[in-house]
């Protein structure tokens, strides 16, 4: 049995350009190519892309998933270290859940709370490997500080911002603009400066982001939840930005 490209992205929740991409990568090759050029994806294809997926969830770059699937031939042994994987954030899922109703529960109840009971199971840190990989081990620590010293407000405000630049470029983008139009260039520009945490981006940090956004879904979720190819769509236009107003 065999699926086309647009059945199993639906199915695991991605896009076609991102198993395109995985297949340019050499992550994941389809069982065969039809006349019509669409990608066809057998069961061995399946397993492999939930391997993949698996180890996005779990933070690794690209390279490194397409050094693991290398090192990894025994599809069963891999499979059993991923679940070990997966059972380990569920604990600590689980623990975030224990540490939000504790704090519902001594906040109704007017007692005082305890940081290390409030944080346990959370981790800013979550994406240093890719970040470190990615840009350097001193923009991960620059970025870093720049976090911790926001505070609660300082946090809830950047979060909000991003929020709404993202809602704005899904609204663009089913009204029909043009990733090099006004519209899109002057959320472009209020994207940029939201990256300008330390100092303004370069163009190819941004490039390279919005290249991040379209190929990651763990990142292109952002936006897709706006409609489907907003992820793409910003890409597009933070390149264009990028080349016309940025330097390196």
């Amino acid at each position: 049995m065999e699926w086309s490209i647009q059945e199993i992205a639906r199915k695991a929740g991605t896009t076609s350009r991102t198993l395109r991409h995985y297949g340019d990568l050499g992550l994941l090759t389809p069982s065969r190519i039809g006349s019509n050029g669409y990608r066809y994806y057998d069961q061995d294809a399946l397993v492999r892309l939930q391997r993949i997926l698996l180890l996005r969830e779990l933070g690794l770059s690209l390279p490194a998933i397409r050094d693991v699937l290398e090192g990894q031939r025994d599809t069963a042994v891999a499979l059993r270290a991923h679940l070990r994987l997966l059972e380990q954030e569920q604990a600590r899922i689980g623990r975030q859940i224990a540490s939000v109703r504790t704090t519902l529960h001594k906040t109704e109840e007017g007692k005082e709370l305890m940081a290390e009971e409030m944080f346990d199971g959370f981790d800013h840190t979550a994406h240093e490997r890719e970040v470190t990989e990615r840009w350097g081990r001193s923009a991960y620590e620059e970025g870093d500080r720049w976090w911790r010293s926001l505070g609660e407000e300082g946090k809830k405000a950047f979060l909000d911002e991003h929020e709404a630049i993202a809602r704005d470029w899904g609204r663009a983008r089913e009204a029909g603009a043009g990733p090099g139009g006004e519209q899109a260039q002057d959320i472009a520009r209020r994207h940029c400066a939201w990256l300008s945490t330390t100092a303004a981006p370069s163009r190819s940090y941004v490039i390279g982001l919005g290249e991040m956004y379209a190929a990651d879904p763990r990142f292109g979720k952002n936006y897709d939840r706006y409609g489907d190819g907003t992820a793409a769509f910003v890409r597009d236009a933070l390149t264009i930005y990028a080349e016309h107003r940025l330097s390196d």
